[in-house]
C-alpha cells in the first residue's frame, strides 16, 4: 500500500461524519472539533480530488454523485476496521494473564501460594515466564511483572509487595551441634552464590566475609543455589520474602539478617497496558503478602 497516495485520516473521518449527518456541525459535535475544521477537512479533499463532494441544499448539505459514492466506500472501510478492532479486543478479553518474574522467586514465593488463586479464581488464565533477564514489558506484551530493586523503572507503575531484606540461611543439619551467632562462626561452611547478583558478595564483604579465603561456589541462577542450600552443600545469601516459610517450618536456619535500605520486590505495570484481569491478580498477590 502506496500510503502517499491516501489523504489524512482526520480529513476522511471528518467527511464520512459529514456525508452521514448532512452538516458541518453536527459532524463537529460527534467528533469534538470545530465546525470550521470539519469545513476545512472537506474543501482540503475537494481541493485534493478536484471534484465537489458536498454542496449546500436549503438548510443542511447533499452530496453529489462524486461525494456519494465516495462516502459509501469510506464507510464500508471504516466498518471493516471497527470489526477488526472489535474482534481483536475480544480476543483480548479471553487471552492469558502475562507475568514475568525471577525464577527464585516464581519458584519460591509464587508457586506454593498459586493453587490458592486458581482455586478462587479458574476462569483466569495466568502465564508465568520466569526469567533472570529484565524483560522490556510494553514490547514483549507482559502485563505485569514482579521485579526486585529500588522500584523506580522509568515508564512503570511499581508499588511495594515485599521488602527486600536479606539473611544467610543453611539446612538446618548443617549446623547442627554448634552454636551460631555471627557470620564468623561459620567460616568453614561453604558459600553458594549465583553468578549474576554478585551485589550479594558485596553485601557480604561488607558485613565482614572475606571471599579471597571463603570457599565460594557460584550457580547460573538463584533456583539453583537454593535448591543447593536445601542439599545441605552451604550456606547463601537470601531475601527474606523467599525464604521466611522454610525458616518456619524448620528446614533452613537463619544464620543472621542484613539489611539492605531502599531494595524490595515491587509488582511493576506498564502504564499503557491493562488487562482485564489484572485487578484480581494483583489483588490476590497483596493479599499473600500481608
Amino acid at each position: 500500500m502506496d500510503w502517499r497516495l491516501i489523504p489524512s485520516l482526520h480529513a476522511l473521518r471528518a467527511f464520512e461524519a459529514t456525508s452521514r449527518l448532512r452538516s458541518f456541525s453536527k459532524a463537529a459535535s460527534e467528533l469534538n472539533v470545530t465546525h470550521a475544521a470539519i469545513s476545512q477537512h472537506v474543501r482540503a479533499l475537494e481541493a485534493e480530488f478536484g471534484e465537489s463532494l458536498v454542496f449546500r441544499q436549503g438548510r443542511g448539505l447533499a452530496l453529489t454523485d462524486q461525494g456519494a459514492q465516495f462516502a459509501q466506500s469510506l464507510r464500508s472501510g471504516f466498518w471493516e476496521i471497527e470489526t477488526a478492532v472489535k474482534e481483536l479486543r475480544n480476543n483480548g478479553d479471553v487471552r492469558s494473564l502475562n507475568i514475568s518474574a525471577t525464577p527464585a522467586f516464581a519458584g519460591q514465593w509464587l508457586m506454593p501460594r498459586i493453587g490458592d488463586f486458581w482455586q478462587k479464581h479458574p476462569d483466569i488464565i495466568l502465564n508465568i515466564n520466569p526469567s533472570v533477564h529484565l524483560v522490556d514489558l510494553a514490547r514483549d506484551g507482559y502485563d505485569m511483572a514482579i521485579r526486585y530493586g529500588a522500584g523506580n523503572w522509568k515508564g512503570l507503575e511499581s508499588k511495594r509487595l515485599l521488602h527486600g531484606d536479606f539473611c544467610v540461611v543453611a539446612r538446618a543439619d548443617l549446623l547442627a551441634g554448634r552454636r551460631v551467632d555471627c557470620l564468623d562462626d561459620v567460616l568453614d561452611i561453604p558459600w553458594l552464590l549465583e553468578g549474576s547478583m554478585m551485589e550479594r558478595a558485596a553485601l557480604l564483604e561488607s558485613a565482614g566475609v572475606d571471599f579471597d579465603s571463603a570457599d565460594v561456589k557460584i550457580f547460573n541462577t538463584n533456583e539453583m543455589v537454593l535448591s543447593a542450600v536445601h542439599a545441605g552443600l552451604g550456606m547463601s545469601l537470601q531475601t527474606g520474602a523467599l525464604v521466611r516459610s522454610q525458616i518456619a517450618d524448620g528446614s533452613l536456619i537463619n544464620i543472621c539478617d542484613l539489611a539492605q535500605d531502599g531494595l524490595s520486590y515491587f509488582v511493576v505495570i506498564p502504564k499503557d497496558r491493562r488487562h482485564k484481569d489484572l485487578p484480581v491478580f494483583t489483588k490476590w498477590l497483596f493479599e499473600m503478602a500481608r
